[in-house]
């Protein structure tokens, strides 16, 4: 080849010309062997939020940055807590066991009691080299009593630690409870602080949090920022209040007789909204949707800081709450109820891996699935037992096919006297029994009946619908129907 070139060109210039195709072809020999860095995790979890944000529709709540965040990656808005209640829920998710696996049903078992040598999600990304960190709330605090303490921590499951402290501790003494009878971390209590948003324990978790970013860019981690917000005390600088002029704030309807059809063990609350004024409602409303936003505009703290340390484009951001929470619906408030408020939580996954940017995904999943679509992105494997699947396929394509239901339950009554409810949810579905059906069931249509004011349970024209739900619940707790038919009633479910 070169002797035919050499007629037309120089023999120094050919010479020149293939040491130069061969050095080429050695880099990029070089280039494919070079290891792909892994991708890092920042994990984002929040305490007690909703969906009430402007990504999931709502009319009126700001959100600008966690709406950014849904832009960037799949929103899920189907997406369940496998237990209304806020250690039950973390030590579910962390662990990917239900909670009747771990037997975690209050704020004071620890899952290792249960399960000794269980590896927690965070865990196995440090038996692979991962860098695992947590700042604020993961696994259970005591919310604001334990603040800046490890509260119901894990220890092996970290390598760092950070609990921040903020000024809204000290603010506690000077707040308005309209509940003054309950404890501040189970009340209706707001207070419009005067503090910036730095100084309080939200603040102060996203700044360790940055530090952490900062000094670990160059190595794989999983970061975990646990924020403490929208929680009661519904502690916010006032210019998060100010967004939220009264006037415009409505609290739901209730009429005691449309609870007739409902059983009594569906109902956290005795006495319907705490036995508290309309005017105490909506100031609680306002309260709430004020830290909503005070939370939101942390979380457009870290999203800048990923931009700047130019970690963006290598890291998987995970947004989830630990469950849902009520706002008068039903006369309820707060959580532990099967209703879809309470059950249901927002869930935003984005980065590498989610191909399906700015899309919404309306497949029932639930955050048990976080563990293995996790330990799925970064290509590591995930131990035998864990009760999820990965999200994967729907981060790629939000309306693939999925005939995966999502179960919640919640526990009523202690010791000898205490029962469970269990609860399956299909698209357009939900059926719940309580005490094994003993203290009543519920079956609602959501095409119909979004907000739950009908249950269908004895209505001859739901009678198959309700028989498939029962056998689909009944299957998730292991007690009668195989995975394929499982499948089958689903899809019917899905399609009607």
């Amino acid at each position: 080849m070169l002797a035919k070139l050499s007629k037309f060109i120089p023999i120094n210039l050919l010479l020149a010309l293939a040491l130069t195709l061969q050095s080429g072809a050695v880099n990029s020999q070089a280039a494919t062997k070079r290891p792909t860095r892994k991708p890092n995790v920042l994990f984002i979890a929040v305490d007690d939020l909703n969906n009430d944000l402007g990504c999931y529709r709502h009319p009126l709540v700001k959100s600008p940055n966690i709406d950014r965040l849904a832009h960037r990656g799949v929103k899920f808005d189907r997406a369940y807590c496998q237990f209304p209640l806020c250690s039950p829920s973390r030590s579910s998710l962390m662990t990917g066991r239900q909670p009747d696996t771990i037997r975690v049903y209050d704020l004071k078992k620890h899952f290792r009691e249960t399960l000794p040598d269980v590896v927690t999600l965070p865990q196995l990304f440090q038996r692979h080299g991962y860098f695992a960190a947590r700042v604020g709330k993961i696994y259970h605090y005591g919310n604001p009593g334990d603040i800046g303490t490890n509260g119901l921590d894990d220890p092996p499951s970290w390598n760092t630690v950070v609990n921040p402290r903020g000024v809204d501790k000290d603010e506690e003494k000077v707040l308005t409870n309209h509940t003054p009878k309950r404890g501040l971390g189970s009340s209706l209590s707001l207070y419009a602080s005067p503090a910036p948003d730095e100084e309080h324990t939200d603040g102060k978790v996203v700044s360790e949090t940055i530090k952490l970013l900062e000094q670990n860019r160059d190595k794989p981690f999983f970061i975990a920022a646990g924020f403490y917000r929208p929680h009661c005390p519904f502690i916010a600088p006032k210019k998060y209040f100010d967004l939220y002029p009264l006037e415009k704030i409505v609290a739901p309807k209730f009429s005691a007789s449309g609870l007739a059809q409902i059983p009594p063990a569906a109902l956290w609350i005795a006495q319907p909204n705490f036995g508290v004024s309309e005017q105490a409602q909506r100031e609680s409303i306002q309260a709430y949707y004020a830290s909503i936003s005070f939370l939101d505009a942390q979380v457009g703290k870290l999203l800048d800081a990923l931009d700047r340390l130019k970690l963006r484009d290598n890291t998987i951001i995970v947004f989830w709450s630990d469950h849902g929470y009520l706002l008068g619906e039903h006369g309820q408030w707060m959580k532990q109820t099967l209703f879809e408020g309470s059950a249901r939580a927002p869930l935003i996954i984005a980065g590498p891996g989610t191909t399906a940017k700015g899309k919404a995904s309306g497949r029932t999943v639930e955050l048990l699935d976080l563990y293995p679509t996790l330990a799925d992105l970064c290509n590591l494997p995930a131990p035998a037992g864990l009760a999820g699947r990965s999200l994967s396929s729907l981060l790629r394509d939000p309306r693939a096919t999925w005939t995966k239901p999502a179960f919640t339950q919640v526990r009523r009554g202690n010791g000898a006297n205490a029962f469970m409810g269990y609860s399956v949810r299909t698209e357009r579905y939900r059926y719940t029994e309580w005490d094994e059906g003993r203290r009543g069931a519920e079956f609602y249509d959501y095409t119909y009946d979004s907000q739950e004011q009908h249950n269908l349970i004895g209505e001859p024209k739901y009678k198959q619908q309700v028989a498939e739900m029962k056998a689909l619940l009944h299957e998730g707790r292991g007690l009668n129907r195989t995975q394929s038919e499982t499948a089958l009633i689903h899809g019917r479910n899905r399609a009607r």
